[in-house]
Formats: structure tokens, C-alpha cells, sequence
């Protein structure tokens, strides 16, 4: 075993010690002497056993001759025990990262031993039965009853998930002892039914910003009755556990060079940083990018286009699918690239407007608005032909122009300019479909050389497993928290005349694009 295997396997939730058998000389309660090995271990004051643990202790630690595997987590001062097995039992004690996203929840399913992911799933979220976006939820929980049915509807759907997963990998829900969860913070106030009215109301505040421990019994998953369900804490109404979470999957605040992470969702979070400091915002740049464009837009899916090339001669589209699937519409990377293509092609102008005399039959008309074919009736999955409007493009142009101006402003408040990062971390679906070069052709990413460039998948489950692994990311999510700086853009004037300037292809400044060649 290495050293890194060492201290990784040191770091685990999860304790293999020997208590002291009693004797005349030694007949301390069985808790305490199991209390006192733990403090020496872990070289702490506080150690807590769940009730429920201490119910069977005497009997299973005399059944299996003291020795013991031990499941621990930790707040903020003390330790908590939340479950003991025999040395001899093979099942794992597991953990459980949820990513909790406004459309989308994904679960994950972790051996707490030795780090390994077991299983994975995912599920639409329940919620969307009463609103597809935040906003409508909350506006929902002003109703009498509201905040609860929409607490009942994320634990319903988080049970019967969990059910599904353990039976997946042969474990039972009593196996999972710890939960992490990430999300943003209207989306966790949801999920511990803590009343989210005043998140969009000014000055926006958050009922709570550090959640910490809950027992997963008090909000009703049902796990092991001791389990311990951990949210990542959120700076305030717009800056969530999800982005902490990230940061700690990308690790930004450990490295020493100035470095950059992005996340697309419902907005745009982006972080720019070091291990020194970290200063983050978000704003308004994310529905376009995740379906919201255009009436064939979807979230990135068998059968949705991710990838578009144009034969600049002949105009001929080249569409792939994912899973090569017949098409029934486009993700967000396939919209990226169509306007990239489109604009290279000449088939657009700079300001992304649709050219008749290029496009061709390819252009019709619906309810007055000029339409672009991209996938004739014939072709698709639906049936119906697939277009993108000249509305939809223009949606696009504002919101990668809103993209371009926050990343720009955001790390020209720290006194350095796009070409200084080191590294640039783009998170989530967006991330993990986009062609960066495709994003620069359009002025909705900077002109970096694409090495510089990595996708990180779903950041927000990564950063919640690794909570799940080790001991010291908890030290880690307190650090991340405390050193961030929130840049509120609402009230920046400079990020308005950007925004502005943004608003062409690539941008009315062609220097800033000099690999984009038109």
C-alpha cells in the first residue's frame, strides 16, 4: 500500500478498532470503552452514538469479540456514530451523493470503505409536476399546503430511487449510512421544506445558508434510521451547494495558478480563482444553452442532435445523434454548433440574423417568422421537420453574449484578462456535449487554445462523492465557502456595455477572436 493509499484510507468515514473487553478493573459502560478507542483515533473530545445504535451494542460488539468496523461522520465539532458491522460481514457500508437539480436528480451510490462507486441513477425531478422552473415552485410554496407537497414529492421520488439503486447492486437502503446532497439553494430549502419566499424577493435572503447534519429520518428517506444527510452550504440565493460542490470536484482552490470553472444550468455560475482566493457569479446566460432555444430543443438525450457540421459550398447540413438515434431535436452543444456552422457558412451574418439569398429553400416561414430548416420531415423522428427560428437564434445571440460579458467581467475585477487562465473547467450536460471551438466561432467562450479547456461532467455529484470519501473535504467545503467573494452583476454598469459589445459574431471587437476565420 502506498502512502497516498494510506492517508486515503486513514481519511475514510468508515473505522476498524478494538474495544476493550470489560473486566472487574475496567467495567466502564460499553460505550464508553468503544467512546474512548474512537477519541484516541481520531483525536477528538466529542464522539456521539446514534440511540439506535447504542440499542444493539452490547450484544453485537460480545457476538463478534469487540471488534468492530465502525460508520462516522462529522459536523462542524463533534463525530457521530451512525453504524457498527462485524469484521466478517462483506456488505459494504455505503454513502449516497445526490445531485438535487432543478430538472434532473442524479444519485449515486458509494462504498464507504474504499471509495468505489456501486451504482448510478437518474430521475426527472418530481417537482415538475407543479413548475418547470424555480420561480414557479416558489411562487407555489405561497399556496396553503404548496411547501409541503413539493417536500413530498422530492422525498417520494428520492425513496423509490433509492429502492431501485439498492436493489441494483443487491444492498438494502439500511446499508447507506451517510447522504451528501448538492444543490441550489432554492432547491434545498425545497427538499428540507424550509420556506424559500424571501430567496427572490429584495434583498433576497436565504432562510438558512449552512444546513449541516440532518438526520435522514427527520426529512423521511428512508436509509439506516441513524444516517446522517449532509447539504453542501450555499453563499446565498443565487450562489448554491451545487457550486460549492464543483469546486471541490475541480479542486480550483487547490491549485496555485488562476483557473476558471463554469456551470449551465438554469443560469450561468462561473468561479475564477486559486488556491489564494476564489470570486464567483452568476447570471442569466444558461437557457439557451440547455434546451430553451428553439421548439426542438431538449436536454441532450438518445436521438437529439449534439453535433452539426456545414459543407460551406453546397450548404448540405451533416447532423449526428447521440446514440445515433433518427433525430428528434437538439441540445444544447448541437445549438452551439449549428450557430457556429451557420455563421461560418455564411448562411448568418454578425448579428446572427438568417440570410435568404444563402439559405435558400432551407428558410420557411411560420406565423409571419423565418424559420431554418435543419431536419427535414422526412428525416426526423417525429415526423415533423426540425427548425430553428430567427427568435430562437436571437435568444442565442443574447445569451452567449451574456455568457462572453460575465466571463469577461468577472475576471477583469480581479485585474486579469481571459488569456491569463490557466485552465478552463466548463461542468454539467453543457459541459460534457460542448465543442469548444464551436463556442469561440460564435464569441460565446474566449479564444483559448483548446487544450485549455475541460469538461468535468456533472461537477455537482462529482463534489458530493468525494465528500463521501474522505474526511478532509469536509475541512475542504468550509474553506471554499469562507474564501468566496459573490460579484453581483445586476448592479454592474461595466458588464452592461460589454453585454452590448457581445452581442455580434464573434464580438464588434474581432481581435479578441483571432482564430475565428470568416
Amino acid at each position: 500500500m502506498n502512502s497516498m493509499e494510506t492517508h486515503e484510507k486513514n481519511k475514510s468515514w468508515i473505522k476498524t478498532v478494538k474495544i476493550p473487553p470489560p473486566t472487574l478493573q475496567n467495567n466502564t459502560a460499553d460505550a464508553d470503552r468503544l467512546i474512548s478507542v474512537l477519541k484516541r483515533l481520531l483525536k477528538t473530545d466529542t464522539i456521539d452514538i446514534d440511540v439506535s445504535v447504542l440499542g444493539k451494542l452490547p450484544d453485537l460488539v460480545r457476538k463478534w469479540d469487540y471488534n468492530v468496523s465502525c460508520s462516522l461522520f462529522k459536523d462542524r465539532k463533534r463525530w457521530l456514530l451512525t453504524g457498527i458491522k462485524s469484521l466478517h460481514d462483506s456488505t459494504p457500508f455505503t454513502g449516497l451523493a445526490v445531485d438535487l437539480g432543478t430538472t434532473r436528480v442524479v444519485l449515486r451510490l458509494v462504498d464507504l470503505s474504499t471509495g468505489k462507486i456501486l451504482v448510478e441513477s437518474s430521475l426527472d425531478n418530481p417537482q415538475l409536476s407543479v413548475g418547470p422552473d424555480i420561480l414557479a415552485r416558489i411562487h407555489f410554496t405561497d399556496q396553503k399546503g404548496g411547501l409541503e407537497q413539493l417536500k413530498e414529492l422530492i422525498i417520494k421520488g428520492l425513496n423509490k430511487a433509492i429502492e431501485k439503486l439498492c436493489t441494483q447492486c443487491k444492498n438494502k437502503p439500511e446499508d447507506i449510512h451517510l447522504i451528501s446532497v448538492a444543490g441550489n439553494t432554492a432547491m434545498t430549502h425545497l427538499f428540507m421544506g424550509l420556506n424559500p419566499h424571501w430567496i427572490i424577493r429584495e434583498p433576497y435572503i436565504p432562510v438558512i445558508n449552512r444546513p449541516g447534519l440532518i438526520k435522514a429520518k427527520d426529512l423521511g428517506i428512508k436509509v439506516n434510521p441513524a444516517a446522517e444527510v449532509f447539504i453542501f452550504p450555499n453563499i446565498g440565493s443565487y450562489f448554491g451547494g451545487d457550486l460549492i460542490a464543483g469546486i471541490l470536484f475541480s479542486r480550483i482552490n487547490r491549485i496555485k495558478d488562476t483557473t476558471i470553472l463554469v456551470d449551465v444550468g438554469t443560469n450561468a455560475e462561473v468561479v475564477v480563482g486559486n488556491k489564494n482566493w476564489l470570486i464567483g457569479c452568476a447570471g442569466a446566460a444558461g437557457p439557451a444553452m440547455e434546451g430553451g432555444v428553439t421548439r426542438m430543443g431538449m436536454m441532450a438525450g438518445p436521438g437529439v442532435i449534439d453535433q452539426i457540421a456545414i459543407n460551406p459550398d453546397t450548404h448540405d447540413f451533416k447532423i449526428h445523434t447521440i446514440d445515433d438515434m433518427p433525430p428528434k431535436g437538439i441540445c444544447g452543444s448541437g445549438v452551439i454548433d449549428l450557430a457556429a456552422q451557420l455563421f461560418l457558412s455564411g448562411m448568418i451574418d454578425i448579428r446572427g440574423k438568417l440570410l435568404p439569398a444563402v439559405c435558400g429553400n432551407k428558410i420557411i416561414k411560420k406565423n409571419g417568422i423565418r424559420h431554418l430548416v435543419v431536419v427535414s420531415a422526412g428525416e426526423s423522428a417525429t415526423g415533423s421537420e426540425l427548425t430553428i427560428s430567427q427568435a430562437g437564434l436571437d435568444s442565442l445571440i443574447r445569451s452567449k453574449a451574456a455568457m462572453y460579458t460575465i466571463l469577461e467581467t468577472i475576471t477583469s475585477s480581479v485585474g486579469i484578462s481571459l488569456n491569463d487562465l490557466s485552465r478552463f473547467f466548463v461542468a454539467g450536460t453543457f459541459g460534457s456535449f460542448i465543442n469548444p471551438v464551436s463556442a469561440i466561432s460564435i464569441g460565446m467562450l474566449p479564444d483559448l487554445p483548446p487544450n485549455i479547456y475541460k469538461s468535468l461532467g456533472n461537477s455537482s455529484l462529482g463534489g458530493a462523492t468525494l465528500l463521501l470519501t474522505s474526511s478532509d473535504f469536509l475541512e475542504d467545503i468550509d474553506r471554499i465557502r469562507d474564501s468566496i467573494t459573490y460579484l453581483e452583476l445586476n448592479v454592474n454598469q461595466e458588464f452592461m456595455n460589454r453585454f452590448s459589445a457581445a452581442k455580434f459574431l464573434p464580438h464588434t471587437d474581432p481581435s479578441l477572436f483571432p482564430s475565428v476565420k470568416i
